[in-house]
């Protein structure tokens, strides 16, 4: 084991290794491997140690990186764990999904390659749950306090955790089949199997967390009930309205599918058995969005035996490298290339969709050119294209939660963008309802799911207990102060 610390200077960054992409794409499960020992040791010995460590700036969770890191290079993993855990409630999810900005903001990232920081994440808390090192914490005490939580994704999970080890009673409410939210329903079994939350809710259910399925708040019960019910209730409903092709030219037409649709489907067919309610098996396929969940897409339909797939970005291919306007350690604004973009498909970018048509059933996609203008995209003329399409997935992103009913029913303020509004506790403006994640920020990454649930739980507990919350802040709160 390495017990350097100048390996930087010493070892390239080398990613985990991964099943072949022939192999891969024949099943639907897991694609990354375990990193060899030895090469663990190297890559978490790449670690500068920096006296400012810059990927705590990256982080939203503010993990003691260089502290884990130091740690596995020493082949101490019980204690790179337990540095771990005190700021991340699941590493196995942000060690599989999370896009990493630790490592755009990492030191080396100025000239050279940034430390693997998610993957040994992921194989610091694989160690753990091997070592027997993750047990059930329940809380010595319960306070006599219940909290409701709304929706079992990162954010309702982590301030399930961190309230119920404060010693409150939590229920957390879901109101689809099976829990996790979409990191159940969104995220293919290629990038997270879904075995891996299975584990994570029995481990909080050993340790006092309460969870009810198929329950729809709103209707049964009402929120008005919900909230007379319990002492307080945090919102973790997500961000899930996605944006549309509404008033397109052929928007209605059959084979035009919303992409967490697909991807459901697909999860479900995985998890469940049988064949998936919306298949690319045989089909022209074209994504529209250029982001993870199109990528998804793309790694779903090769799996599913598509004859051909197309990604379209509606705005011009990112720079290859970053420009001067978007310096380190800000995140890159520069073009990614996915593990799914690797196993095939093509992009194409600046590309706007103008009208969909078929007979009785999608069959061509009319698309223009399009140049930015005033920050814009323009059509240019001329540029006229028609591709043809069996299936259209809208990965286009998404405008926010579903609110409705919720505003009415407990007289919730929203944001400018139509989110819950929250203050500095994460307390909406009625008292006792707290929003946690993408309810209140808006769609964003795992990792922000899971520091806002974690802070929202401060902020509910210090206004159950009537004073200052005894659980732990984010931790880059402290890593600034010295390690």
């Amino acid at each position: 084991m390495s017990k350097r610390n100048d390996g930087f200077l010493i070892w390239p960054r080398e990613p985990a290794p991964e099943r072949p992409v022939p192999t891969r794409l024949k099943d639907a499960g897991e694609f990354v491997e375990p990193m060899p020992p030895a090469q663990l040791s190297r890559q978490a010995g790449r670690c500068m140690g920096c006296g400012i460590p810059f990927c705590h700036q990256g982080c939203p969770l503010g993990n003691p990186i260089p502290d884990f890191n130091a740690a596995v290079a020493r082949g101490r993993f019980a204690e790179a764990f337990f540095a771990l855990d005190s700021t991340n409630n699941f590493p196995e999810f942000t060690g599989r999904l999370c896009p990493a900005p630790c490592e755009a903001a990492c030191t080396l990232n100025i000239n050279d390659d940034a430390v693997t920081i998610e993957q040994i994440e992921k194989e610091i808390v694989e160690r753990a749950f091997a070592e027997g090192w993750v047990q059930p914490r329940p809380p010595a005490r319960r306070t006599g306090k219940t909290v409701a939580v709304v929706g079992s994704g990162p954010a309702g999970l982590a301030a399930a955790v961190q309230l119920n080890r404060a010693g409150h009673t939590v229920t957390v409410y879901e109101k689809a089949d099976r829990l996790g939210g979409l990191l159940r329903y969104g995220i293919p079994d290629f990038k997270l199997e879904k075995w891996v939350i299975d584990r994570r809710i029995d481990l909080m259910t050993a340790e006092g967390v309460r969870f009810r399925t198929g329950v729809n708040v709103g209707q049964d019960p009402s929120w008005g009930a919900l909230k007379a019910q319990h002492d307080a209730v945090v919102l973790a409903i997500g961000a899930a309205r996605p944006r549309t092709l509404a008033g397109l030219p052929g928007a209605d037409l059959p084979g035009v599918h919303l992409a967490m649709d697909f991807l459901a489907a697909q999860n479900d067919a995985v998890e469940l058995g049988g064949a998936p309610a919306i298949s690319a098996e045989g089909k022209r396929v074209i994504i529209l969005g250029g982001g993870d969940t199109g990528s998804d897409c793309l790694g779903t339909s090769l799996r599913q035996g598509a004859k051909d797939v197309r990604q379209i970005e509606l705005f011009p291919a990112p720079p290859q490298a970053r420009d001067t306007q978007n310096p380190w350690p800000q995140w890159p604004l520069v073009l990614r290339t996915s593990s799914s973009h690797r196993e095939g498909g093509a992009r194409d970018f600046a590309l706007m969709t103008e009208k969909l048509s078929g007979k009785g059933k999608l069959q061509r996609l009319h698309a223009r050119q399009v140049e930015i203008a005033g920050g814009r995209p323009t059509p240019i003329e001329g540029s006229e294209q028609i591709l043809e399409v069996d299936l259209l997935l809208l990965a286009m992103g998404f405008v926010g939660p579903d609110v409705s009913g919720l505003t009415d029913a407990l007289g919730l303020a929203l944001t400018d963008r139509g989110a819950i509004a929250v203050g500095p506790d994460f307390q909406s403006t009625v008292p006792g309802v707290f929003a946690a994640g993408d309810a209140q920020r808006g769609a964003s990454l795992i990792v922000w799911a899971i520091s806002e649930g974690r802070e929202a739980a401060r902020g509910v507990d210090a206004w159950l207990m009537g004073k200052a919350s005894p659980l732990p802040t984010r931790g880059v709160d402290r890593a600034f102060g010295g390690r």
